[in-house]
C-alpha cells in the first residue's frame, strides 16, 4: 500500500554551517569587537538541540539574532524550525543570553492537526502517528501527492518534509 512519512527535520549540516559562518563574522565586526557576543548550537541529545546567544545587551543580542537568521536563510534552512518566542535572559553583568529551541520531529498536537486536516479534506487516505513521524497511507499514488499539498496548504507554520515515499 503506497504510504509516506511527514517529518520535521532541520537540514544539521546547513543548519551547522549557518552557525559557523554567524560565529564567524561576529569575530570579524567592530560593532562587537571587546563583546560577549556569540552564536552557540548545543545539542543535549540526537532529538534536543538549541541555539544559544549571547549579547551584552538587548539590542546587540536583537543584533545577533538577525545576523543567524540571515545566515540561516542564505543556507537554505527553514526558520520556522527555531521557536523565536523566547525571552532573553539576564546574565551576570551585562550579560544577556538567549536560547532558542529548534524543533524537531512531529509532536502530538501537530500530528492531531495534520489527522483533523486529511479527515476534513475527503481525500482517502489515513494518518497514523508513529514516533515522531505522521505516516499516511492510501490506495493511490494521486491521492498521497494531494495529501501532501493538502498538508503544506493547511499547516503552513510547520516545516514539513515528507519522506519514505513508497508506491
Amino acid at each position: 500500500m503506497p504510504s509516506f512519512d511527514a517529518v520535521i527535520e532541520p537540514n544539521l549540516v546547513e543548519l551547522r554551517n549557518a552557525v559557523d559562518q554567524a560565529t564567524k563574522e561576529i569575530g570579524t565586526r567592530f560593532d562587537f569587537k571587546g563583546s560577549c557576543a556569540a552564536v552557540e548550537l548545543t545539542e543535549r541529545s540526537s532529538k534536543d538541540r538549541e541555539l544559544v546567544l549571547w549579547g551584552d545587551s538587548d539590542f546587540q543580542l536583537e543584533q545577533v539574532r538577525d545576523l543567524l537568521l540571515g545566515r540561516l536563510t542564505k543556507r537554505g534552512v527553514d526558520i520556522r524550525f527555531l521557536d523565536l518566542s523566547a525571552k532573553p535572559q539576564k546574565m551576570g553583568g551585562d550579560k544577556m543570553k538567549l536560547l532558542v529551541p529548534v524543533k524537531n520531529g512531529v509532536d502530538a498536537e501537530s500530528a492531531k492537526k495534520m489527522q483533523t486536516a486529511l479527515k476534513a479534506s475527503k481525500l482517502k487516505v489515513q494518518g497514523a502517528f508513529q514516533g515522531d513521524a505522521l505516516r499516511v497511507t492510501g490506495a493511490k499514488r494521486d491521492e498521497l501527492q494531494a495529501a501532501m499539498a493538502l498538508l503544506r496548504k493547511e499547516l503552513p507554520e510547520l516545516p514539513l518534509s515528507f519522506d519514505n515515499f513508497r508506491a
